[in-house]
């Protein structure tokens, strides 16, 4: 909780357009969260822009069609789209591990991309806009407005990251790692395997489902990239740059991918594609465990140098 307001309190510090950045990189960063939950049960989602699409449509359908515009009413309607369709859905993809499950996922999300890519009725590519938002009956205007759905975002975002770490460190994410490990022991222990990938199936879609709402009322816009395997893509990019040490590196690595491409679009507009390249297959190559490896080995070095010291102390 103490990482909220100092995410707050930056909107008040930072330039504009670093604040503007730092929130769609929130909202992406729910969608590589749910990747991470996943990944810790040995499971790689080439399809997560699937429930990030579904957020972001939730929100703009029940805008245009039923002129809702508050905030917390979209989160919900969102989480209960994502939610009904993961739990289906979930049935056929938790009997799948590896390359099939990767595949199958990405299969799901592309047919998505291709009903809506040829639904005139929602604006086929080129999508539609969304209203502004409200929240509990108040409207705020033009910088407040901005403000406040930063602010909003925060607090989703960090309430979101909060949860996930709770379920990490109970018994389904113990389970999930144990799946990673061996499956097969897991099962000889009792415990299901499949309703283990299920629930985390289910409450990565959900998760992510929320960063789509975040992300479309940031831009205002909502169109059927958002489920293309370039987007998925993008996500499992930030997974691996960031690792899966921790809930807060997915953040890291998302508004740190935004930063690169900023300046590579910057510096190198025909080859920018190619600068995300190198810094992807150098993060591989010197930091397999990603960005968050560096942290977790500085903590490591810390404690090992204060250990000699805390010994002649208690001498």
């Amino acid at each position: 909780m103490l990482a909220l307001p100092v995410l707050v309190g930056l909107a008040f510090i930072l330039p504009t357009w670093v604040v503007n950045y730092a929130q769609v990189s929130l909202g992406t960063g729910l969608v590589a969260l749910g990747i991470l939950v996943q990944m810790r049960a040995g499971l790689v989602s080439f399809g997560q822009g699937l429930y990030f699409c579904v957020g972001g449509y939730s929100a703009g359908l029940a805008g245009r069609y039923l002129g809702v515009s508050d905030l917390f009413l979209l989160l919900l309607l969102a989480m209960m789209a994502s939610g009904l369709i993961s739990l289906v859905l979930g049935f056929l993809l938790r009997r799948y591990r590896e390359i099939f499950f990767a595949m199958l996922s990405l299969a799901v999300s592309m047919i998505l991309f291709g009903l809506l890519s040829r639904t005139e009725a929602l604006g086929s590519t080129d999508g539609f806009n969304l209203p502004a938002a409200t929240y509990l009956g108040w409207k705020p205007e033009d910088d407040l407005a901005r403000f406040a759905l930063y602010a909003a975002t925060c607090l989703v975002s960090v309430f979101c990251a909060i949860a996930l770490n709770r379920f990490l460190n109970g018994t389904i994410g113990y389970v999930n790692e144990a799946i990673r490990g061996n499956e097969l022991r897991v099962e000889y222990l009792g415990a299901s395997a499949r309703n283990a990938v299920h629930i985390t199936y289910v409450l990565a879609a959900v998760v992510s489902s929320i960063g789509g709402v975040l992300w479309a009322m940031s831009l205002g816009h909502v169109d059927p990239e958002m489920t293309n395997w370039t987007t998925s893509g993008q996500f499992v990019f930030v997974s691996i740059l960031s690792g899966t040490g921790n809930i807060i590196a997915p953040f890291i690595g998302t508004f740190i991918l935004e930063i690169v491409r900023v300046y590579a679009v910057e510096f190198s507009p025909n080859t920018w594609q190619m600068v995300l390249g190198t810094v992807m297959l150098l993060t591989i190559i010197f930091l397999p465990k990603g960005l968050w490896s560096l942290i977790a080995r500085k903590r490591t070095s810390g404690k090992q140098l204060r250990q000699p010291a805390l010994a002649a102390a208690g001498e």
